[in-house]
């Protein structure tokens, strides 16, 4: 992937010496939720890129309020880190693609921060963790990522390509650009008034869209930068191969649930993203439109 010389972006937040925030706990509406939800919510969102709130509020049908951390002041990452230096220059892409795209729509977009952690931090939707890995919080409008993921893609996924990695943090700021656009809120409230099965369907449809979203923004960054180098899809492709529900059941519990999934199979994700970068067209994205996914 071509990409250094290019702009970086100055929406990048540093915590990882110390200004994290730590532990504490979620409560609901009246209620709490306990010990063996949140592991459960932190072991899937290990291995599927989204926020541990999210995997919390489909299994309890509720909404999170997140406790009050202190945060200490954040800063740039230092011009000697290279791979912060990369995901600064993949956010700021990300920046000139969505805003021309909302600007041929008269709309504007409202950039995203993007916050480097390691270990925990304190978020709008609660504790972010390690164990998250990459996820967007609409309470703050920010991405979280603890860049050990791009290692875990490595040694766990066999996915090593710069694009691939790009693809993580398009992905995470396709969920912004559906916050923008209201599509998340009205996912969650079709939750809401759902069964647990219908929540989940959703949450796939959510997901595959943010894919696809993933895909519009390659395709736009490609034409103005020619970022694209031999290889780059393919890498890209094998991540989303490699994150599919179907794929990750396999290889933890020896079967495929499809009533259980939330962000769609391996296949799925594949056409998604594919949708996206061929076509360029958000109306290509259209996941809730009642088309087979």
């Amino acid at each position: 992937m071509k990409w250094e010389g290019n702009r970086e972006s100055d929406n990048v937040e540093d915590r990882r010496d110390g200004g994290g925030g730590g532990g504490g706990g979620f409560s609901f509406g009246g209620g709490s939720i306990g010990i063996g939800t949140i592991a459960i919510a932190l072991i899937g969102s290990y291995f599927l890129g989204v926020s541990p709130m999210t995997i919390i509020n489909a299994i309890s049908g509720g909404g999170a309020v997140p406790v009050q951390q202190s945060q200490a002041p954040a800063q740039r990452p230092p011009p000697s880190d290279r791979q912060a230096k990369f995901v600064s220059t993949v956010l700021a892409d990300t920046e000139d693609v969505w805003t021309t795209l909302f600007k041929a729509q008269n709309a504007q977009y409202i950039k995203p921060k993007l916050v480097l952690f390691t270990g925990a931090t304190a978020t709008a939707c609660g504790t972010g963790s390690t164990a998250s890995g990459p996820f967007y919080c609409p309470g703050d409008q920010k991405v979280y990522i603890d860049l050990a993921f791009y290692r875990l893609m490595q040694e766990r996924f066999h996915v090593s390509s710069e694009f691939a990695q790009a693809y993580v943090i398009a992905h995470e700021v396709g969920h912004h650009v559906q916050h923008l656009l209201g599509i998340d809120e009205q996912v969650a409230a079709a939750r809401q008034r759902g069964s647990e099965r219908q929540a989940n369907a959703m949450s796939v449809k959510l997901e595959l869209q943010a894919d696809c979203f993933a895909g519009v923004w390659a395709f736009h960054a490609n034409q103005a930068r020619s970022i694209l180098e031999q290889g780059d899809v393919d890498g890209a492709l094998a991540a989303a191969t490699a994150i599919g529900d179907d794929t990750l059941q396999r290889q933890s519990q020896g079967q495929v649930v499809p009533d259980s999934f939330t962000h769609g199979t391996s296949a799925q994700r594949v056409r998604w993203f594919s949708k996206g970068l061929e076509s360029g067209q958000l109306k290509q994205c259209d996941t809730f439109g009642g088309q087979a996914l």
